[in-house]
């Protein structure tokens, strides 16, 4: 058996700022602050970003917080789905990089991403390009701060639904950031590195990925790490 984790955002679609503005509504929302700036976004987890935006504009966040600001984003980000629809996109390749894994035998496709489950879903449905996702094996910013273990939690759910322990060697971890493929290292599982968001192929290529390429278009080589 073999298990895909895809990132999502600039990994397999991009918001075009929509994700954003919705950040930054919903951090009105729970702080009572307009954010002015926001912090790092590419490759950390959303309670990292919602507590490191909170601190820029000098706020201590707890937990209850950005739970509240996770309902704020699920409800605003299905408000709002028309909007990413119309100013968004999905990837070039994206999918038919899901359908082409989808055809072959015994690999289930999921997600680690930094996103919460809701909007997870949510991304992905919008641009038709959740029919071969498992949203229930994947790793969401909800579960930790620290993107190895959505990896190894992702592992853990899947394990559990075939119900065999599942091998790092048998998991493909698909993103676009340093950050990306500093987990799957982290979490001792191949990485293929795509060059579709902020970071350029040398940049990822010196990261140490498994394998990278420019983007999707091309799905031979994501292919040929599951054979």
């Amino acid at each position: 058996m073999k298990l895909v984790l895809w990132d999502i955002d600039h990994t397999l679609i991009a918001t075009r700022g929509v994700g954003r503005e919705l950040f930054g509504q919903c951090f009105e929302h729970v702080t009572g602050q307009p954010m002015q700036q926001q912090a790092l976004v590419d490759g950390m987890t959303e309670p990292v970003i919602f507590r490191e935006t909170a601190r820029l504009h000098g706020i201590d966040t707890d937990r209850a917080q950005f739970e509240a600001f996770a309902r704020c984003s699920a409800q605003r980000h299905q408000a709002h789905a028309h909007e990413l629809r119309d100013r968004g996109h999905a990837l070039p390749g994206a999918a038919a990089a899901l359908a082409a894994v989808a055809e072959m035998d015994d690999v289930l496709q999921s997600v680690v991403t930094g996103n919460i489950r809701p909007v997870a879903e949510i991304k992905l449905a919008v641009f038709g390009l959740d029919a071969h996702i498992q949203f229930s094996c994947g790793g969401y910013g909800e579960d930790h701060d620290e993107r190895a273990e959505l990896v190894r939690t992702a592992m853990t759910r899947t394990a559990r639904t075939w119900g065999t322990p599942l091998s790092p060697a048998d998991v493909l971890l698909i993103g676009d950031t340093p950050a990306d493929i500093a987990a799957g290292r982290e979490a001792g599982v191949p990485v293929l590195a795509v060059a579709t968001g902020r970071t350029a192929l040398p940049e990822l290529q010196q990261a140490g990925p498994t394998m990278a390429v420019t983007d999707l278009r091309d799905p031979a080589p994501l292919l040929a790490l599951l054979i």
